[in-house]
């Protein structure tokens, strides 16, 4: 059986399959809706966690490098020291002023040099101290992120595997109901439905009012699209408009409350004719 061309639909069948698609994209709206802010508190955890990661390795690779650092200078003095004492030897075997203080100064230099490689061991211990405390906050806040993140991605899976079946029914739905409506149709309704607040791009007349911005609609405007001969948009918010029939939704009138006839009051003359009778 050869497919209906959408543009060959009438319109009242057009509009038909149209609301459906949106009950059926709402639907979809609403399920997406039951996992909230999960989503998003998951990207942000993973992506704090990938941040916390990253300093960890960087404020790692600094000690490191102090500590480095350290083991180079410990060897320095070591050299140094070898160097003093050597230079001490040679002063017993020094021959003239000039040789005494060649090896003189070299002996202060060397000493110089344990004393500075000294001071930048300690700079370096207190800098690996400081470093090693700072891990210790950022590794005690990954931890508390992972843990948090697992909690989120549990909830998050549980609703996903609550609405994963039934959403992807209502995906294999929404596509059959594209391929019937006419492209160029389909693209404005998609246009409409992405600009609109509340997804909804076809709506139906509620008590003479858009049912997307609750603006009046004029009777004549009422009765034309009661009469499906066109496609007709609200011209205050631009979605397209439906009767509450097409859209198989009833409704009901409220009856006007009946007024309970008032009881007369009824006066008490009891006493007056007692009192009357006693006189004749």
């Amino acid at each position: 059986m050869a497919k209906k061309d959408p543009s060959e639909m009438p319109v009242e069948e057009r509009l038909k399959t149209l609301y459906q698609l949106q009950t059926t994209l709402s639907a979809i709206d609403e399920k997406r809706a039951l996992r909230g802010e999960l989503p998003l508190e998951v990207q942000d955890l993973e992506d704090e966690i990938e941040g916390l990661t990253t300093r960890i390795e960087k404020i790692q690779a600094d000690i490191n490098e102090y500590e480095t650092a350290i083991v180079q200078k410990k060897g320095d003095i070591e050299n140094a020291k070898v160097s003093v004492e050597r230079y001490k030897k040679q002063l017993d075997e020094v021959k003239n002023n000039r040789e005494y203080d060649t090896l003189t100064k070299e002996i202060e230099f060397q000493e110089l040099e344990i004393e500075l490689c000294n001071k930048k061991i300690r700079e370096a211990q207190n800098r690996v101290t400081e470093k090693k405390e700072e891990l210790a906050v950022n590794k005690e806040n990954i931890e508390d992120r992972r843990q948090a993140l697992e909690v989120k991605k549990n909830e998050l899976d549980e609703i996903m595997d609550e609405t994963r079946a039934e959403e992807e029914k209502l995906k294999i739905k929404v596509k059959d109901l594209e391929a019937k409506i006419e492209p160029r149709l389909l693209s404005s309704f998609k246009r409409i439905r992405k600009n609109a607040r509340n997804g909804l791009g076809i709506v139906y007349v509620q008590r003479d009012a858009c049912g997307g911005c609750f603006n009046k609609i004029p009777p004549q405007r009422q009765l034309d699209i009661k009469m499906h001969k066109k496609i007709i948009v609200c011209e205050y918010c631009g979605r397209i408009l439906v009767d509450s029939e097409l859209a198989g939704v009833k409704t009901v009138t409220p009856k006007a409350e009946e007024k309970k006839p008032r009881k007369r009051a009824i006066r008490k003359t009891t006493k007056k004719v007692a009192d009357a009778n006693d006189e004749a």
